[in-house]
């Protein structure tokens, strides 16, 4: 059985969790599983959570496909998710297949993905139909996240936005901080907590201690993103302290 596994992401230039978070769920994994992972980063622009921004950093996801392409990744994963929501229900769709034919195009055959749709599949994996989140956006952004996330089937009963414009901001944020803040959310009767719809947003170290307080699932888009990474690898989602979706324990749906 195959040992080492490759793992590329299409990263906003001013991202910094992504290439924190994702290896440390990883790492986490490799202290109770045999297989061992690489981690591989191609950059598109963007300094500004805008509509505007976010569409011109779209545009040179080709080209950052067809880069990890040359690396022969196992999986390839967009590291963005308000940039594939705020154009549009369904647009997570039309990016993976545009940077599947990319990938291919140079050769190779890494499964392409999107956090947008990770979390989408995620939450289908718990059965969620009721949720609430919390996103660092600009409130105008959060609901167009919150529109996406209901055209594909599930309620959000509430969302707090806290409104922070600059990604690298959103990524200096206390990851401890979502401790107090899901404590002002909305989560009666809602089948699961997203504690952070930002993949830029740090929240892994929060997960486990807000798991315990909440008797419904507890994710995050960067672990609803590993947990397909390791769907598409065929090895067994399970991350150590990482929520729900990466816990063999949790009920979950077929």
């Amino acid at each position: 059985m195959k040992q080492l596994y490759r793992i590329g992401q299409i990263v906003p230039s001013s991202n910094t969790t992504m290439e924190t978070e994702i290896p440390a769920m990883f790492r986490a994994r490799e202290s109770v599983f045999p297989e061992r992972f690489t981690f591989h980063s191609s950059r598109m622009r963007m300094h500004k959570v805008t509509p505007e921004e976010l569409r011109a950093m779209n545009q040179e996801g080709l080209r950052c496909a067809a880069e990890l392409a040359d690396a022969r990744p196992d999986v390839i994963s967009t590291a963005c998710l308000v940039a594939i929501m705020a154009m549009g229900p369904g647009y997570h769709r039309k990016t993976e297949s545009a940077l599947q034919e990319a990938v291919r195009t140079n050769h190779c055959d890494a499964q392409v993905m999107t956090s947008a749709g990770a979390l989408i599949e995620g939450l289908r994996r718990l059965g969620a139909k009721r949720i609430s989140l919390m996103a660092p956006y600009m409130p105008d952004l959060t609901d167009r996240v919150v529109t996406y996330i209901e055209s594909e089937g599930v309620e959000v009963a509430d969302a707090i936005s806290f409104g922070i414009p600059d990604n690298l901001e959103v990524g200096r944020r206390e990851p401890m901080q979502l401790v107090d803040d899901v404590k002002r959310l909305n989560t009666k009767n809602v089948d699961v907590v997203v504690l952070s719809a930002c993949v830029q947003m740090p929240s892994l170290a929060a997960i486990p201690v807000v798991q315990k307080q909440m008797d419904v699932p507890v994710v995050s888009t960067a672990a609803c993103t590993v947990w397909q990474m390791l769907q598409h690898m065929g090895l067994p989602a399970i991350v150590p302290d990482a929520g729900a979706l990466l816990d063999p324990e949790s009920v979950m749906t077929p």
